[in-house]
């Protein structure tokens, strides 16, 4: 099933997702939310972003493609991760690097600050306890799920002047998710 992904201006991307207490559907979960996500061509996925309030995740990490081939994103799929109720144990370095967001299509920042490496303690989809370690692009993907279950978008990272030049540069899209978020909130909810 490939969920509509909620935009910016939809209230469940703002709140912070309560912790999943019940694995007895998340696998099924996790497939839906990957296949939303290559359709959309991303490397991340969080539950608030299909409406979901639950402290839950899948990203992928992607074998580089092949030069002057187009492959779909699901054949280059080097490693799967299902992520629930994941909690940053240790972080070290810091470094700016290009953020995007599918709930903000289009939109991107060159200079949102992360760490450099990170470790992780999460359960996957069965409820088993892991721990992860991490560094460069995957626990960039990392810090910006988890941010999505603290109700946190990239943006809001950026020091404060490159975050209100952010707002301004691009508030006529900004608003243009916002009206969309509402029709898609109204729809659903007719649905």
């Amino acid at each position: 099933m490939i969920y509509p992904i909620r935009l910016y201006g939809d209230p469940v991307l703002r709140k912070r997702a309560q912790p999943v207490q019940e694995f007895g559907g998340l696998k099924r979960l996790a497939q839906d939310m990957l296949e939303t996500m290559f359709e959309a061509r991303g490397v991340g996925l969080a539950a608030p972003q299909i409406g979901l309030s639950q402290r839950f995740f899948v990203a992928v990490e992607y074998a580089d493609e092949p030069e002057g081939e187009e492959r779909p994103l699901r054949d280059l799929v080097r490693r799967v991760f299902v992520v629930a109720n994941p909690v940053i144990l240790h972080r070290e370095g810091e470094v700016e690097g290009l953020e995007g967001c599918l709930s903000l299509p289009g939109l991107y920042s060159e200079e949102v600050p992360r760490a450099e490496r990170i470790r992780v303690a999460y359960q996957d989809e069965e409820g088993q306890g892991r721990t992860l370690e991490l560094e460069g692009y995957m626990a960039r993907v990392f810090q910006h799920e988890i941010d999505h279950l603290d109700g946190v978008l990239f943006f809001e990272r950026l020091p404060k002047p490159k975050r209100e030049a952010f707002l301004e540069e691009n508030r006529m899209e900004l608003a243009r998710l916002q009206k969309e978020a509402r029709a898609l909130l109204k729809e659903l909810s007719q649905g």
